[in-house]
């Protein structure tokens, strides 16, 4: 690459990156889930706005913005893999199972029902493969978001609370399944060419990486960690874990495995209790959430041309569905658990936040042309708006003082510490009856 050509290139990062962080700022400051302020910042800067996409591809390079894109993801669901760990306390397995699996299965189920019945010709990318854009469709429906979830509770101070824990361990059994699955579809899409034997094995390798990615791999990276000759840990903690995320998409890139699932199942893979992680990870948060991940998720808005892609029919429709599905699906197996229909509420609406597994979804899906333009489009949508009102309908609720949690009588006890946070305006609050 040339150097007028690299200074094209920083300029074009100077310019994404600083309005994807003051229109973040300026969503944080309304309450308001960053993110989606990140992703407009990208989208006033792209080619809906301005007009720089025949500039940034002739000067600035498409492979060099496709790497940029791809650390940011990566690190996003590295990052997201760390969050999963220490979810699951005894008193909270049973409400998380039920609202795992009836409020996952279920909408997962339907959307693939439907989806049989339905002429999906309209959505279909270059791939064209059915089974997989059924997939595709059903992962849309039953994902929530970890990161975004995360960042809300982060932002409303309640992430420590047994609210915030019951949305996290839903968040992480439903990524964990669905990250496999969605690793499975990009398999079928890429070998749509390939004879059913090679699929078979793309699909087999990808069930493997995974079950060892949870069962295997950890220990292993436990044991490295702590082995004397293990010189990256001594001299930098935080260079280690880049290595070790690197390593899991180096290894998933020669089995054909989704690199998506890789970084998500690096993060799970960190041996957190180990001396210096917990620093270590917090500087590779540092420089994650300050460049990389705010840089991702502005392209995913400068990729957004809704004057072309947008089609308010199908925003509408999938959106309408997909809402009512995850809200019912939800809203059951809450109750089947044992809580209030107020908390049921609450549950539902937080988990239907798609969020950065939304985004990935729809990019990954895009990339691999199991999705058309306007479905890319749809699922970007779907991720920002139910992101935006799981964040606004928790603030609303905390303002106003009402509890998001309440609990039937004689079912678990609280741990009222968890369950007090501190309102805006310095008033301790109690989000749990």
């Amino acid at each position: 690459m040339p150097e007028s050509a690299v200074g094209q290139l920083i300029l074009f990062i100077l310019v994404v990156l600083a309005s994807a962080h003051l229109f973040g700022s300026l969503f944080t400051r309304l309450r308001q889930p960053r993110v989606i302020g990140e992703i407009l910042g990208g989208l006033i800067v792209g080619p809906s706005l301005l007009d720089l996409s025949a500039g940034s591809e002739a000067g600035l390079t498409k492979p060099a913005l496709d790497v940029l894109y791809w650390i940011g993801l990566l690190m996003l669901m590295f990052l997201s893999g760390a969050e999963t760990q220490g979810l699951f306390r005894r008193e909270e397995r049973r409400p998380i199972a039920w609202m795992g699996i009836v409020g996952t299965v279920l909408p997962f189920v339907i959307a693939l029902l439907l989806s049989t019945r339905l002429n999906l010709s309209s959505l279909m990318g270059t791939a064209q493969n059915r089974i997989a854009l059924v997939l595709v469709i059903g992962i849309g429906t039953a994902v929530t978001s970890i990161p975004v979830i995360s960042r809300i509770f982060h932002d409303l101070r309640i992430l420590h609370t047994r609210f915030a824990k019951l949305i996290l361990g839903v968040a992480v059994i439903e990524d964990v399944v669905l990250w496999a699955v969605l690793a499975v579809a990009t398999a079928l899409a890429e070998s749509k060419a390939l004879p059913t034997g090679v699929i078979a094995q793309r699909v087999t390798l990808t069930v493997i990486y995974f079950i060892a990615g949870l069962a295997l791999f950890p220990r292993l990276a436990r044991r490295l960690h702590e082995a004397r000759w293990n010189l990256f840990v001594r001299h930098s903690t935080t260079a280690y874990l880049i290595l070790l995320l690197f390593a899991y998409v180096a290894l998933a890139a020669a089995m054909n495995v989704s690199l998506v699932l890789a970084a998500f199942l690096a993060g799970f893979a960190i041996p957190r209790e180990s001396l210096g992680i917990t620093q270590s990870l917090n500087e590779v948060k540092g420089v994650a959430f300050g460049c990389f991940i705010p840089l991702y998720f502005a392209l995913v808005g400068y990729k957004l041309d809704l004057g072309k892609s947008f089609n308010l029919t199908m925003v509408a429709g999938f959106l309408g569905a997909a809402c009512v599905i995850k809200l019912i699906s939800v809203l059951a197996g809450a109750k089947l658990a044992g809580f209030s229909i107020p908390s049921c509420i609450n549950l539902a609406v937080a988990t239907n936040a798609r969020g950065g597994p939304g985004i990935v979804l729809a990019s990954v899906a895009y990339a691999a042309g199991i999705i058309n333009a306007q479905f890319y489009t749809t699922l970007i949508l779907l991720a920002v708006v139910t992101s935006q009102a799981a964040g606004a309908w928790l603030e609303h609720a905390l303002r106003k003082g009402r509890p998001l949690l309440t609990e039937e009588p004689d079912n678990w006890a609280l741990q009222k510490s968890d369950d007090r946070v501190i309102g805006s305006s310095g008033e301790v609050k109690n989000i749990a009856a």
